[in-house]
């Protein structure tokens, strides 16, 4: 039993000791004889399956190099419906949360055998997304994922082509398609909450991007949670996602005396934030607290270690995989929104407010 139609590349054979390409072509059979096993272990090396002894995927494998040996992915795909891949559309892989949700949607991609294609957009307008769609169909992909953490410039709702099982991150699309994100706004609950609790009569707010969803959803429920608890709603400062951008946005809060806390939009501007606290003379957190989002790795080491909301990254690209994989496997199309919890992680930016003298 084989995985191919035609699953076969030109053969080797030696002349003297060297490795000559000839006009026959190799097949799984070829491999499974030098390597002594089935032409179906073959087949199960070649699609990544992860049932099989490594010594014995280690002897296919260097059967496969020895004789020159690819898998024909298109011959694969006419025997079994299915070209094993997954397109990922993004607009950016500049933002930690593109970054680390690819790494976990590889990463769930290959346990089930699937490879991903990604295409970048350079501009989030509609003809860039039904370009990479288009692009995508033309490598042959079973689903795509579409990573849209921005709206889009030129429309106010994104219209995916049809007849493409595709999922959405991180978007409010959840009306017409599958969307899978983390739950900024209960994330963001817990990190004003917390400041509250811990006496602040009101949280100041770094917002993200005005286009990027996750920013709006978060400065959306700062300010619900502060109105819900009856306390004043300050004027928010605005940053990039960048450490520089939270410098500056620190400097200006640090020249107000009313700043007690701030609750900002991601990690890497809290980094840039605290930063500008030290450099006009405001400790962390005796003078002013300072809660993240997203849980860096490196959270933990900034000076202070960041209190931060934890998203689980590898979770949100575990879903997306599973989802969209479900909608191929069943023929179906599937709408409405999945959370993936967020949890708040306490550490030492984070105090009472200093007394009034």
């Amino acid at each position: 039993m084989t995985d191919g139609l035609d699953d076969e590349t030109p053969a080797l054979t030696r002349t003297g000791g060297a490795a000559v390409r000839t006009a026959r072509r190799v097949s799984m059979a070829d491999v499974a004889r030098v390597a002594g096993v089935s032409a179906q272990t073959v087949s199960r090396v070649s699609n990544g399956h992860p049932g099989v002894v490594e010594a014995t995927r280690s002897r296919v494998l260097e059967a496969m190099t020895e004789l020159g040996y690819r898998p024909n992915s298109a011959a694969r795909a006419l025997k079994s419906g299915s070209f094993r891949t997954i397109g990922v559309i993004l607009f950016s892989l500049a933002t930690t949360g593109n970054v680390r949700t690819l790494e976990a949607i590889a990463t769930s991609a290959a346990a089930e055998g699937y490879a991903i294609t990604v295409i970048p957009v350079a501009a989030p307008t509609q003809d860039g997304v039904h370009g990479a769609f288009t692009r995508l169909g033309e490598l042959a992909v079973d689903a795509i994922i579409l990573l849209m953490e921005v709206h889009l410039l030129d429309v106010a709702r994104v219209s995916l082509p049809p007849g493409v099982q595709v999922v959405v991150a991180d978007s409010d699309a959840g009306e017409s398609y599958a969307v899978v994100d983390t739950d900024q706004a209960d994330g963001t609950r817990q990190a004003v909450q917390h400041l509250l609790d811990l006496g602040h009569e009101t949280v100041h707010h770094l917002a993200g991007p005005a286009l990027s969803f996750a920013a709006e959803r978060r400065t959306s429920a700062w300010r619900a949670t502060l109105e819900e608890a009856g306390r004043d709603v300050p004027p928010i400062e605005r940053g990039d996602w960048s450490p520089s951008s939270g410098y500056e946005a620190g400097l200006r809060l640090a020249q107000r005396g009313d700043v007690t806390a701030v609750f900002v939009a991601n990690d890497q501007m809290a980094l840039g934030l605290v930063r500008a606290l030290h450099d006009s003379g405001k400790r962390v957190p005796q003078d002013v607290s300072v809660v993240g989002f997203d849980d860096l790795p490196e959270s933990s080491e900034f000076l202070p270690p960041l209190t931060t909301v934890h998203q689980d990254f590898a979770e949100v690209g575990r879903r997306l995989v599973e989802q969209v994989l479900r909608q191929v496997r069943e023929g179906v199309h599937e709408t409405g929104t999945r959370l993936v919890p967020t949890r708040l992680v306490p550490r030492a930016s984070t105090a009472p407010p200093p007394q009034r003298t």
